[in-house]
């Protein structure tokens, strides 16, 4: 598995990581949803630039001019709900997708919440069959949930590519999905950090995605 890791590099999405992780600025959750889904439309330039492409011959006002556009088919995949904000940022880039969305969770299966099991409830999706998966999630934990969805969307067909997207990673979810997924597979992280708490939280992170973009849950 290819991964690349945006933290290594001097962008802006730099600013709007910090900006996240800040708890000043977690109080805002209109900011702090906008910045999840700018990080997903920088995510989804740099991703296409991987992709195949195929001239096109537009006509203008003045004459005809060929353009190469992307060739591949694309089907954006979410993880709910935190998934969201990070999907509208791909597909505010890539309008013409197909998209496809899947329920999946994590359940602690101890007492004191230290064992995590994933429960996978819904899925609405086109068939994936010969279509470049990407699937976006903004948290990359146990690496459970996105194995889960994978596995869910991937009974629909075989992709033709898959690309992995995530905000943060943490060192564990990566090495499983290592094992869990095809070797072929492109796995795009804004930052990968040290790891993860008895909990099976990613530290430092920002704490729960989902709670922060549209509040706590029961």
């Amino acid at each position: 598995m290819k991964v690349i890791n945006f933290s290594e590099q001097n962008t802006v999405i730099n600013q709007y990581m910090a900006e996240l992780r800040d708890k000043s600025y977690q109080k805002n959750r209109a900011l702090f949803r906008n910045n999840i889904a700018r990080i997903g439309e920088m995510m989804a330039y740099e991703l296409s630039k991987t992709l195949t492409y195929k001239p096109k011959t537009v006509t203008t006002p003045l004459g005809t001019i060929d353009i190469p556009l992307v060739k591949d088919e694309l089907l954006l995949a979410t993880v709910l709900r935190a998934g969201l904000p990070f999907h509208q940022g791909f597909l505010n880039v890539f309008d013409h997708a197909e998209n496809a969305f899947v329920s999946a969770y994590r359940m602690y299966t101890n007492r004191e919440h230290t064992e995590v099991g994933i429960h996978t409830e819904y899925m609405a999706s086109p068939s994936v069959k010969g279509k470049t998966l990407v699937v976006v999630d903004p948290m990359l934990a146990t690496g459970g949930s996105m194995a889960a969805a994978y596995e869910a969307l991937v009974k629909t067909g075989k992709p033709h590519a898959v690309h992995i997207c995530c905000v943060i990673a943490a060192p564990e979810g990566i090495e499983f999905l290592k094992k869990s997924l095809p070797e072929e597979c492109t796995l795009w992280c804004a930052a990968i950090d040290p790891g993860m708490n008895e909990n099976k939280y990613i530290v430092p992170g920002f704490g729960d995605c989902g709670d922060l973009c549209f509040g706590e849950k029961l």
